[in-house]
């Protein structure tokens, strides 16, 4: 019997999600430990910053 992979429902972003991650550019968080808190990837942050006009990591 083949195992099935384990796949996670997208998580939609809330308010207090994006003014987390606004408070965390501001600080300059590292974005592997901003997803460590939010239990997101780093790609999904990313791509979320890019979207609201924030700066992230390197990018910045």
């Amino acid at each position: 019997m083949a195992k099935k992979s384990k796949t996670t429902g997208r998580r939609e972003y809330t308010k207090e999600d994006v003014k987390e991650l606004r408070a965390h550019s501001k600080a300059r968080t590292p974005v592997t430990k901003i997803a460590k808190l939010t239990k997101r990837s780093v790609g999904s942050l990313r791509q979320k910053a890019l979207k609201i006009g924030i700066g992230l990591g390197h990018q910045r």
